[in-house]
């Protein structure tokens, strides 16, 4: 069985995000990271590995983003996955989540995978819907919000929140799995994990090699443009009051109250 786990290079989710006015598109100059939500799936892949109800052969990770991208793969692999998969190209810069999941879905469909995983949403877009896409354009079942993995006889008991409470449903091999956070506690990495993930294979991919049609991706050819946007007004300072005498301040509470027909 090959399991391979969608991984994407994210903000640090300290830096504050900004729409580049020029381009409409997230500013994502800064720190960056892992997303966060990536690693419940890379710990449920190496949980079914490390489980024993399944033979797994490998875990491997795939993104597609820039050059800096190749450090989220690293992150990837010290948790776990046995070699990473990276699509790079200026050609898919801008892409929506339309070009994006076709992109990797092409490149998915190289590998043949009989599982794949992802978080249920990245750090920066939130969009939610990627792993959605990546299944349609590769004919497989798609399942969300899963929370609970178990193998039965080759296939899937899977768990998934939803608005009303819980499903259970059992699929069959091969499928797309958004898993959700409440899933695993992921693992750290021991430090020899980290100094080893530079050295396992890790294979770079430009759009031709992939076979991605240049007609489908990028900013031009996005079906989703964002043309505007404002910054939310600034709120106004807040009144302090200080307590240097307690009847003085319950009485100024009081009138602010009353000022704003707030009290019964």
């Amino acid at each position: 069985m090959k399991i391979c786990v969608l991984v994407k290079e994210v903000p640090d989710a300290a830096v504050e995000k900004r729409i580049d006015p020029s381009t409409g598109r997230l500013n994502r100059s800064g720190e960056k990271n892992l997303n966060p939500f990536d690693t419940h799936a890379i710990e449920a892949a190496m949980q079914l590995k490390e489980g024993g109800s399944i033979d797994v052969d490998e875990v491997i990770a795939v993104t597609m983003g820039p050059e800096s991208a190749v450090r989220a793969l690293h992150k990837a692999v010290s948790l776990g996955a046995d070699r990473s998969v990276h699509l790079t190209d200026e050609a898919l810069a801008g892409s929506d989540v339309n070009g994006t999941g076709y992109s990797l879905a092409q490149v998915l469909s190289k590998e043949s995978p009989d599982l794949v995983l992802l978080g249920q949403q990245s750090d920066d877009g939130e969009c939610y819907t990627i792993g959605a896409v990546v299944a349609d354009h590769l004919q497989m079942p798609s399942l969300t919000q899963v929370i609970k993995i178990d193998v039965e006889d080759g296939k899937l008991r899977c768990e998934r929140q939803a608005e009303y409470g819980y499903d259970t449903v059992l699929v069959e091999l091969p499928a797309v799995i958004s898993v959700g956070d409440a899933i695993n506690e992921p693992r750290y990495p021991s430090l020899k994990a980290i100094m080893g993930a530079k050295k396992k294979p890790l294979e770079s991919l430009g759009a031709a090699d992939a076979g991605i049609d240049a007609g489908r991706v990028g900013y031009d050819n996005a079906r989703a443009h964002c043309s505007e946007f404002k910054a939310p007004p600034e709120k106004a300072a807040g009144q302090i009051i200080e307590d240097e005498d307690t009847n003085e301040t319950v009485e100024k509470i009081v009138a602010w109250l009353d000022e704003r027909k707030l009290l019964a």
